[in-house]
């Protein structure tokens, strides 16, 4: 698969994947995600990962209708979008309380084609992997402003009260840097999941800086408008 993580079975994608409904939790092609597992049928969706080829499915929660989207949801069983990001384990440490401490690394996005009857405990589905292919390209790099997005993101930390590691920021390639900064900054999941579900590299980059300029400025932002 991508993003230079070259093992036995790359290039193998699942015909079922067990996915993780985590609001506010946006993995993308390319970029690390850790995650702190606790929860019985969750632990139990990790050791049967690692057995069998250490890949799940991130995805979020649809929020409810004329309800505010809520983070983190506490619904059983909610409805989830369609689209999420397929992760292989590339990270992985137990701990003496019988937690799993482990790294996602975003590999590409996946369509629900199916959801499964669920697996000691969590849920399953059938992925769809077929317009998504791009994700898989090593040499995709988006085209943006550069200047502008560092500029976007440092109004909307200041806007935030937020602490950056500016040297990395401004060190970090073109693809990372729109990838690293559409993980950790903190949208609401309707705009991560436009940004999930942007038609390539460089739309993402274009509404990354519209959310980043738009919140800054203290406007609602529109994710649905903006990604299309």
């Amino acid at each position: 698969m991508a993003y230079g993580a070259h093992y036995p079975d790359t290039g193998k994608l699942p015909d079922v994947l067990p996915i993780f409904p985590l609001p506010g939790a946006l993995l993308l092609p390319g970029g690390q995600l850790p995650l702190n597992i606790f929860e019985p049928r969750y632990l139990n969706m990790i050791l049967d990962a690692m057995a069998a080829g250490r890949v799940i499915g991130m995805i979020q929660p649809a929020p409810v209708q004329g309800e505010a989207p809520r983070d983190p949801d506490l619904r059983d069983d909610a409805a989830i979008y369609p689209v999420g990001c397929l992760g292989r384990i590339v990270s992985f440490s137990e701990t003496g309380d019988g937690r799993f401490l482990i790294t996602l690394l975003g590999q590409t996005r996946f369509r629900v084609a199916e959801e499964l009857t669920p697996r000691n405990g969590y849920r399953r589905v059938r992925p769809d992997f077929g317009e998504f292919t791009g994700d898989l390209d090593e040499n995709a790099a988006p085209a943006y402003d550069r200047d502008r997005l560092i500029a976007a993101a440092a109004g909307f930390f200041d806007a935030r009260g937020l602490d950056a590691d500016w040297s990395s920021i401004e060190d970090a390639p073109d693809t990372l840097l729109v990838t690293s900064l559409a993980m950790v900054c903190p949208f609401d999941l309707r705009e991560k999941q436009a940004l999930l579900e942007c038609d390539g590299p460089t739309a993402r980059a274009a509404l990354l800086i519209d959310l980043l300029e738009m919140s800054a400025r203290g406007m609602a932002p529109d994710p649905g408008a903006a990604s299309h």
